[in-house]
């Protein structure tokens, strides 16, 4: 092999070898050599087998993972590639299976837990794919919009819902030639998700004598899938919101010789059964029966209603989950080779932007979205009624051409005829503004979009308080300060923390309004869906519309304000946001306490989405897991950022040392001069 391995001032590889599947090898094998604990718990969670290692706390998890059978649809879904593809895939788990023993010789997690590097088959890299964006288009919401409507009412189901929730979140933008200082168009942007240590980014670049390009990978994933920059053609995604994923009520019943029957639409058929058992550290083993209907497979075995619920998705009904557009996009050229590749898009369903050097541009939906009643995309649905089944794919999909601006930001927009909820509008319509205020902009200008901290959201709860009459002095004084506030949830203000402490405290009162007592009283759903299914959570997330509609009398809504006013009057921060608005990301083993992480400027719908749960947690567990310019004048000047760092060792310089860039909003140069790297020495 001819594989060469460099590395640039930040440790982000950058790799050569004689072809895509030679490269393929190189991506694996320097993945797992930086990220070996990484992609073994990545792989794990495929399996449902992270209980073994990591103990009872993963057994929700693993169980949910066996249930709705992650791993066998993975499989299935490698059975479908054509050749070349699976070929592709296959060196690169080749390639992880080479590095992973010097990984995770590195790496001390292993020996904390009695973990030894196994086997990479070719399903795994798909397995990680689907097991990282399972609950990506939310089915779990749902389950709580039933919820919602078996309680207040099925005028209400959609209440929650509107413009939410705003823990969902990417930006993505495109400037045309036309408003940049090269004349040649930029796409930038920040892919929101949970920020994880180590990142679930990597920076990289992949060079053979068939393309040379730089971007985002997804560990234990080969290829770019989601942000690159071929040199001639540049790409970025979002997430369209789409709803793709239903959920059935089942009726099953245990035939003669025990196997279970589902009643579907017609009559009472075999469901296919058996039984896994899922090894626990510390503890005894869990047996899982895992059932599947011709819907899906049953991810409630028990509804609390004598039911059962499964779960119906593309992959597992299609055996397809896009991974041909992989090397498809590696090779493109042009927009048009970028439009070619995304047809072939399952999983998940993205808005896609892309450029080229020739002035093209593209704005589109890409992923398969079934076509079914509306009532399949709110709500649980009968599995015996024949009028919920699909009917096909939605085609074609949505797309828009390009007028000097394009901006992605999960809202209501493009992708509309495909989902329920979405994010609010504020993001997309901040972000457009920035960018018509000038026609010069440069990748470095970028900056000041991705950093933007105006807080939109806040307009109902302060006319509200606006309104207010009676106050106490104090009271009163606070609503006067935070109505001077320029609403910017910038790190250093108090301002900033006095608004969410009042925040905190309408949405702590609202849920607890009587009209949402019924709430209070959730279905027996696994603790896996508990995020979805909090009501001071969901209310955060709604807070707008709460405030200025909906079933809370107003003269409520105007008490919880003034009563949340009086609290914090009584007992002001006297820190900035920064001090609780903190960093918070997930690690498979934290390793620090979480007063250690920094404060964070911004807020869950500010262009800068850090995103807490007012209610319940200033901390922020989501936020830009990537900030990326890609500049197609010239794109040694494009700039990338993640959170932490290129490497997923501890102790190894390059584990956090982008950080600080990233926590003042700046992002690190795309270096394409191989002479400007130095090059890795074989061990």
């Amino acid at each position: 092999m001819s594989i060469e391995v460099y590395r640039d001032p930040w440790g982000i590889p950058h790799l050569r070898a004689d072809d895509p599947r030679e490269l393929a090898y190189a991506q694996g094998r320097v993945t797992a050599r930086d990220r070996a604990w990484q992609l073994e718990v990545e792989r794990h969670r495929a399996q449902g087998t992270t209980a073994a290692f990591l103990g009872p706390d993963a057994v929700e998890w693993d169980v949910f993972a066996r249930r709705v059978r992650l791993a066998d649809t993975a499989r299935r879904c490698l059975d479908r590639l054509d050749a070349d593809t699976r070929a592709w895939v296959t060196a690169y788990t080749d390639g992880v299976n080479a590095g992973l023993d010097e990984g995770a010789r590195r790496s001390r997690e292993f020996a904390d837990t009695g973990l030894t590097p196994g086997v990479w088959e070719p399903w795994v890299p798909l397995g990680v794919w689907l097991s990282t964006h399972i609950l990506f288009a939310g089915f779990p919401t749902k389950l709580w919009r039933e919820h919602v409507a078996r309680t207040l009412g099925d005028d209400a189901i959609e209440l929650f819902a509107t413009d939410g929730p705003g823990t969902s979140g990417s930006n993505g933008w495109l400037v045309d030639g036309g408003r940049t200082a090269t004349g040649a168009a930029l796409i930038a942007g920040d892919p929101h998700r949970f920020i994880e240590a180590p990142g679930v980014y990597q920076q990289i670049r992949l060079a053979c004598a068939e393309y040379d390009v730089v971007g985002l990978a997804v560990p234990g994933v080969p290829g770019l899938a989601h942000f690159g920059h071929t040199g001639t053609a540049a790409w970025a995604i979002t997430n369209a919101m789409a709803d793709y994923q239903d959920v059935y009520r089942e009726r099953l019943r245990r035939g003669p010789d025990g196997t279970p029957e589902a009643l579907g639409p017609d009559g009472w058929r075999p469901a296919r059964a058996h039984t896994e058992t899922i090894e626990v550290k510390g503890a005894d083993p869990v047996a899982v029966e895992v059932v599947e209907t011709d819907r899906g497979p049953v991810i409630v075995p028990d509804d609390g209603e004598g039911g059962a619920l499964s779960l119906r998705y593309p992959p597992r009904v299609t055996g397809e989950l896009g991974f041909a557009a992989l090397p498809a996009l590696l090779a493109a050229r042009t927009v048009a080779d970028v439009d070619r590749a995304f047809d072939r898009w399952v999983e998940p369903v993205n808005v896609v932007q892309a450029a080229d050097t020739e002035g093209g541009t593209l704005h589109r939906v890409a992923g398969h979205v079934p076509v079914r009643p509306r009532d399949n995309m709110l709500r649980i649905v009968p599995a015996w009624d024949p009028a919920h089944a699909w009917r096909g794919r939605y085609e074609p999909l949505p797309r828009a051409a390009v007028d000097g601006i394009a901006v992605m930001a999960n809202e209501r927009g493009l992708a509309g005829p495909l989902g329920v909820e979405f994010a609010p509008p504020h993001r997309a319509e901040r972000i457009t503004r920035l960018l018509e205020a000038s026609k010069e902009w440069t990748a470095p200008g970028m900056a000041a979009v991705h950093t933007d901290t105006r807080l939109a959201s806040a307009r109902p709860l302060l006319a509200l308080a606006s309104r207010l009459d009676g106050l106490s002095p104090e009271a009163s004084a606070l609503r006067d300060r935070l109505l001077c506030w320029n609403r910017r949830m910038a790190a250093d203000s108090v301002d900033a923390a006095l608004y969410a402490a009042v925040r905190s405290g309408v949405v702590r009162r609202i849920a607890a309004h009587p009209v949402f007592a019924p709430l209070a009283q959730l279905p027996a759903y696994p603790a896996l869906f508990a995020p979805w299914m909090a009501p001071v959570a969901r209310v955060a997330y709604a807070l707008e519309t709460l405030l200025t509609s909906g079933p809370v009398p107003p003269a409520d809504r105007a008490g919880a304000v003034r009563d949340a006013l009086e609290e914090v009057a009584a007992a002001p921060p006297e820190e900035p946001w920064g001090a609780t608005h903190r960093l918070a990301p997930w690690a498979a083993l934290p390793d620090e306490d979480d007063a250690s992480w920094p404060g964070l400027d911004g807020d869950h719908d500010c262009v800068l989405s850090t995103s807490s749960v007012p209610g319940f947690t200033d901390r922020s567990a989501r936020g830009p897991a990537a900030r990326y310019v890609w500049d197609l004048a010239r794109r040694e000047d494009s700039l990338w950022i993640v959170p932490l760092g290129a490497s997923g060792v501890p102790g190894d310089p390059h584990r956090r040392d982008q950080l600080p860039l990233w926590l003042r909003g700046e992002l690190a140069p795309v270096i394409t001069d191989w002479n400007r790297l130095s090059k890795e020495h074989p061990a």
